[in-house]
Parts: structure tokens; C-alpha cells; sequence
């Protein structure tokens, strides 16, 4: 049995530059393509060095960074344990002693100490959550920042505690803490326990069962985050029936979620508040609906908000002698998440927003579900706006001429605008870490929705400052800058033009142009073969206002998308409950 590290087509692609369907021609045009070892008909894996030979004899060009050999080395050791080999190597990485075979361990320490323990870490987990995303949950970075802004757990150096805490995510959020978890596997608490400590955290980090076996019976965190795992029926409702954490009644045995809310109220100080994402079915299912009433009753459960995906439940443990709140807020925010911290602060500050009298919901079914609480006189308002908002949007293509034949013009290709010194080309630290900090940092999802950069990192060496006219492309979108006071993020490429001989948007439009053609399901193209005209500059400019304004179209006709979705329900709304009527 070979013992070499692996890869699979994807990884074959990336390391070549090309698409998957180049990797599938290879396969089936070279006798002497190297065979499989491993894997499976439909995902075989290859020798890495097998590949790298006949890389080399076809005169292919290929890179393997130091990470990538790391990563491929630790592969070696299968699918089933992938996620050992990977926890092993952070505890060599925080302790300095694991179980690693010595080229593993020789490679992660070289990693290390060629970018930082911590960046080294995050390159690998992220490569074992991407191998594994079906088999592991975990918590959207972006939903997880909001979780720990709305539960702010108090001065000083908190106890935050995530009894289903997977790999860290939540916990990684939030900051400067004491943070405690339980994990139900071994290997995900050990991951979870490696990231934090890399990050100077104070951690302790349990595995095991916490509704059956507690890691932390008796403790009371300054605030409590946590995504349980959804509809797990298997969570011991019969081993558990008289367990004292059921303050607010015994929960069904379908109704897992409603365990976990207790469990997470069970371990928060009075006063302190619980993040939870919910299944959105917890919100009205019947079955939850006793304990929906005395949550409410107690003044537990202060809001239910609809997110992407999921509900968050925003719960505070009563103080002894407390007055329980009239009002719940409700929200329905999948659509747009930044209307959460506003609505979240006015309820808090004097329950304004949107607020449900607790007595209405308990005269009805308990039924919390946020679509169904949009208030009425805001509908006839809110249509307005977004059919103010969908007019707005709207944009023109460019006028443009229709040839009879396609023009013969002079070409050259970027990797050629490299060679020449037009095009300077930047990529950010390997697996830089985007989560805190000080210092902006533009990620993929803002360059494909143009947003501001919605990262943050520490000033570190090797970050790529963002300038004014760079062009800025990941797999599926190209962005030219129109600002900067920022730095580049993980898995983008900078392109910096020569302004003198080579315009931005002219170069963008064809980058963008290439990844359109690029082969469905490749990871990458070949940007360095990317063909374009050799052209005066006066005449580039005048492409590039073309492909300017089909970017601007492209971003009217999404944006335009969702606001249609949301004219279309306000719409129905608005007539049906009698706050919009037909123009005579």
C-alpha cells in the first residue's frame, strides 16, 4: 500500500492552474497518466509525487506551496482519519508534542515557522472542513460575529461557554474571554481547543455528551453561544425526563432545540444572556408549545429573529424578583441582517421596534414565526420603498456596435502584460486569518457583492495593501477598487496595472470574460493565458466603460432580483390584509 500523500482531481487542477475537465482530458488522452491509489470510482485520489512527475515530463507549469505539500502529506493518512491527523497537528503546533509521523510533523513545523503557528493551523483546518463539508456544521463567520455582538457578556475578561461548540467557530468570535466548550467529538474539541490557544485564548474545551454527560454541571458563563445540532432524536429524552435543567418544562422528544435553549439557560448567570440558531419549525410547532408559553411567561425568551437559514433566539436568565417584559421582539431579517443590531438595541433600550405583546401570542399558539409577526402598518410603507428601491436599481446596457465579421486584432496575453511589467500581481499570506483585529480586510463575498471589506485582521508581514484602480478577482468575480484602507483577503488575487499603458476595467472585463468560459466546476483557470487585443489606450478605455456598465447591470440585476422578492411578498401582504389597494 503506497504511503504517499494524495490528491484528487480538484487539488490536480489547483495545482496546475487549469479546470477540472483539463484533469478529466489528461486522464483520458495520456496512457501513461498516473493510475489511482486510493478514493473511489467516482473521487480517485493520486500520488502526489506520481503527478508531479508527469506534470514535469509534459512540461505543465505547477506550483506546490509548502502548505499545499503539508496538507497533501497529512491526506496521506485517509478520509477516516483526516480529522485525527489534522487535531494531532495542533497539538504539536500549541504543545510541541504529537502523534504525527515524522514527515508530517517536519512539514507543519516548517509551515509554522515560515507564516506563524496560527496561520499555518487555519490553512490546515480550513482544507479539513472543506474535504469534510457534508459530514461537518459550521456556524457562517458572519452570523457568528453577530451572535457574540448581541449578547455582549461584560467587562473585564468574561466567561463565554459553547456547550456544542464543534470546531470553535462561535468561540473564535468572541474575543477576548475565558472561553469554555463541550464538543460531542473528540476530534472537533481538540481542533477547537488548538485554534483558540493559537489565538492566546484561556480555553477548556470538553468532549462529551453535554445533555447526557455535563462538562461543566453547576458553572454559570457570563454568556452562552451555541448552534446545536437540528432535529437529533437520539438526544435522550428517556434517560433525562427528570432532569433538573427542564425549568421550563419537559421537552418532546421531537423537539431536541428546545433541550439545548434550557440546557444553555441552565449555564448563564442571572442577568446573562444565551445566543441560540433554531431550526425555524421551533417557532410554532406544537408540540414546544407549552414551553414556548412559559419561556415567555418568565421573561426568558426576549426575541426570535429570522436569519438565513435559521431563527436566533435571544434568551436572558431572569433575575431573582425581576419584572418579566410585556414584549418580545420578532424579527424577520433573512433578507437583510443588518437590520438586527438596531431593532436588538431600541427593544432593549424601551421595547420599541419590532415588539409582540407576550399576551397576544399567548392568547394565540405561541406561534413566534417572524414572517408571520411583519407588522401591518408597515407593509404599505415598506412596499414603497423597496418599489422605490427596485425603480432605482434599474441600469442600462452599453450601446454597442454589431460587426458583420469579428475583428482581426493584434493579441497578447496576461501572463505576457506580466513579463512587460503592465500588470503587477499580489496575493494575500497564505490562510491569513479575517476575523479580528484592527486592520480592514476585503473578503471574496464582498469583491462578488461589492461591499465594503467586512474582515479584520492584525497587522502582520506580508499583508497587500488595496489601492485605488487595483483589480481584484476570486474564482467567480472581478472588482476594480474605487477606494482603498484596506488589505487583501484569503483567496483573492491583486492585480496592479501600470495606469500609464494599461486600463483597469479593460483588464478586468477580460479576466472577467475568462472565468465566465471557465469549464463549470473548476476551481481556477488559467489566468496567465487569458488572451486579449493589444490596443492604444484610448481605444482601452473605451472597452473598459463597456465592461464597466455591464458590471454596474450585472449588480442592478441582482440587487433588483431580491427586490423583487420582496415587492412580490409586501405586495401580497399589503392587499390581502387591506393596507394596499389597486390604483383607481
Amino acid at each position: 500500500m503506497s504511503h504517499d500523500p494524495t490528491l484528487n482531481a480538484g487539488d490536480i487542477a489547483r495545482l496546475a492552474g487549469v479546470g477540472r475537465a483539463a484533469v478529466s482530458n489528461w486522464r483520458r488522452r495520456h496512457d501513461d497518466f498516473p493510475a489511482p491509489i486510493g478514493g473511489t470510482a467516482n473521487q480517485p485520489l493520486f500520488s502526489l509525487p506520481q503527478v508531479e512527475d508527469w506534470l514535469r515530463r509534459y512540461g505543465k507549469s505547477y506550483q506546490v506551496s509548502l502548505a499545499d505539500r503539508a496538507w497533501q502529506r497529512l491526506k496521506a493518512a485517509g478520509d477516516l482519519r483526516l480529522g485525527e491527523v489534522v487535531a494531532q497537528a495542533g497539538a504539536l503546533l500549541t504543545t510541541g508534542e504529537s502523534e504525527l509521523e515524522p514527515e508530517s510533523a517536519s512539514l507543519v513545523s516548517e509551515l509554522a515557522e515560515r507564516h506563524g503557528a496560527l496561520t499555518a493551523y487555519e490553512f490546515l483546518v480550513e482544507r479539513y472542513l472543506e474535504a469534510h463539508s457534508r459530514q461537518l456544521s459550521v456556524t457562517r463567520d458572519d452570523v457568528a460575529e453577530l451572535m457574540v455582538r448581541l449578547v455582549p457578556p461584560g467587562e473585564g475578561v468574561p466567561r463565554v461557554l459553547d456547550p456544542a461548540c464543534g470546531v470553535g467557530t462561535l468561540l473564535l468570535a468572541a474575543g477576548d474571554a475565558r472561553v469554555l466548550g463541550q464538543e460531542l467529538s473528540e476530534t472537533s474539541a481538540a481542533i477547537a481547543t488548538a485554534r483558540l490557544r493559537l489565538r492566546g485564548a484561556e480555553t477548556t474545551i470538553v468532549a462529551g455528551d453535554a445533555m447526557r454527560h455535563d462538562g461543566f454541571p453547576g458553572d454559570r458563563a457570563d454568556a452562552v453561544l451555541c448552534d446545536p445540532p437540528f432535529n437529533e432524536r437520539a438526544w435522550g429524552y428517556e434517560e433525562l425526563v427528570g432532569d433538573p435543567r427542564w425549568e421550563y418544562g419537559l421537552p418532546p422528544r421531537g423537539e431536541p432545540e428546545l433541550a439545548w435553549v434550557q440546557h444553555c439557560l441552565t449555564h448563564v448567570r442571572p442577568g446573562g444572556l444565551v445566543a441560540i440558531l433554531m431550526p425555524p419549525a421551533a417557532a410554532s410547532r406544537k408540540a414546544g408549545r407549552r414551553i414556548r408559553a412559559n419561556l415567555l411567561r418568565a421573561g426568558a425568551l426576549r426575541a426570535v429573529i429570522a436569519l438565513p437559514g435559521a431563527d436566533l433566539w435571544l434568551l436572558r436568565r431572569p433575575a431573582a424578583g425581576e419584572r418579566p417584559p410585556s414584549d418580545v421582539l420578532i424579527l424577520d431579517a433573512a433578507a437583510d441582517m443588518s437590520l438586527v443590531e438596531p431593532a436588538w438595541r431600541a427593544y432593549l433600550a424601551d421595547g420599541s421596534g419590532q415588539a409582540v405583546r407576550i399576551i397576544d401570542l399567548l392568547a394565540d399558539e405561541v406561534d413566534m414565526t417572524p414572517a408571520r409577526h411583519q407588522r401591518r402598518d408597515d407593509v404599505g410603507r415598506a412596499f414603497a420603498e423597496a418599489r422605490d428601491r427596485f425603480l432605482a436599481a434599474a441600469a442600462a446596457p452599453p450601446d454597442l456596435k454589431v460587426l458583420d465579421e469579428p475583428l482581426d486584432q493584434p493579441a497578447t496575453t496576461i501572463g505576457d502584460l506580466i513579463k512587460e511589467g503592465l500588470v503587477s500581481v499580489f496575493q494575500a499570506p497564505p490562510r491569513m486569518a479575517a476575523e479580528g483585529g484592527d486592520v480592514p480586510v476585503l473578503t471574496a463575498d464582498d469583491v462578488a457583492g461589492d461591499a465594503p471589506p467586512s474582515g479584520l485582521t492584525t497587522a502582520q508581514k506580508g499583508l497587500v495593501a488595496v489601492e485605488p484602480g487595483d483589480v481584484v478577482a476570486s474564482y467567480s468575480s472581478v472588482r476594480v477598487m474605487a477606494g482603498g484602507g484596506m488589505v487583501l483577503g484569503p483567496h483573492l488575487t491583486l492585480y496592479r496595472v501600470d495606469a500609464r499603458r494599461l486600463d483597469a476595467d479593460f483588464l478586468a472585463g477580460f479576466l472577467r470574460a475568462a472565468g465566465s468560459r471557465a469549464t463549470t466546476g473548476s476551481s481556477r483557470f488559467d489566468v496567465r493565458r487569458t488572451r486579449l487585443p493589444r490596443l492604444p489606450l484610448k481605444d482601452q478605455r473605451a472597452y473598459g466603460e463597456a465592461f464597466r456598465q455591464l458590471a454596474v447591470l450585472e449588480d442592478a440585476l441582482r440587487e433588483t432580483s431580491a427586490l423583487g422578492q420582496t415587492l412580490i411578498r409586501l405586495g401580497l401582504d399589503g392587499l390581502t390584509g387591506g393596507h394596499l389597494h389597486p390604483q383607481s
